[in-house]
């Protein structure tokens, strides 16, 4: 399995800005994810739409896909190339699961905290995500070897080519999955209570 989408960051000082911009990205997704699991449970008190055992799972499946992303950003496609690829494999493994079970949970929640509109959205981006993720691993897999520049015309350029579309065809299925929770997010407000104990 080769990550073309790190074929961005391999070689220094690309690779540094590469592997912290991963980073922060993993911390906002778990920081996205763990909104997102409050806010359902929070609507289940009432609705009852999901058992609270498939939230938990769904956040679990998402914070794997996160720490595929550190595993990314830390060990480099050319330096530690089987390492790399396991935590690509799980970042982009987990993360498709984890949008389709969202997409799931989000027909459940209809109509009371979804409209159709934004589920079917979800569940065609999950769909194209899923459908792109098979061929990519298909042709990552026929890649014979681990390099950064590439021609046309040479040995396996057609399997880089075809699994890098679908590589970053995935990489923006997450992006766009997660800008529909805004419409969720505006609807949710964060109440931190503070106690203070006197002697």
């Amino acid at each position: 399995f080769s990550s073309c989408f790190s074929d961005t960051g391999t070689k220094p000082p690309e690779s540094g800005v590469f592997g912290f911009m991963i980073n922060i990205s993993a911390l906002l997704g778990v920081i996205t994810m763990y909104i997102r699991y409050l806010l359902i449970e929070k609507q289940n008190e009432s609705s009852h739409f999901v058992r609270s055992s498939c939230n938990m799972f769904s956040l679990c499946i998402g914070l794997m896909g996160c720490i595929g992303m550190g595993i990314v950003a830390t060990f480099q496609e050319l330096a530690v190339p089987t390492v790399h690829d396991i935590g690509a494999l799980v970042a982009f493994g987990s993360g498709v699961i984890y949008i389709t079970l969202q997409s799931i949970i989000s027909y459940k929640s209809c109509p009371q905290w979804n409209t159709y509109f934004v589920c079917h959205i979800r569940m065609a981006i999950s769909a194209i995500s899923c459908i792109a993720f098979i061929p990519m691993i298909v042709f990552a897999s026929q890649i014979s070897m681990t390099k950064i520049d590439w021609t046309p015309g040479e040995k396996d350029y057609t399997y880089h080519f075809m699994s890098a579309i679908c590589e970053w065809t995935v990489a923006f299925g997450f992006i766009f999955f997660f800008l529909t929770f805004i419409r969720d997010f505006q609807k949710f407000s964060l109440r931190i209570s503070t106690e203070i104990h006197e002697d």
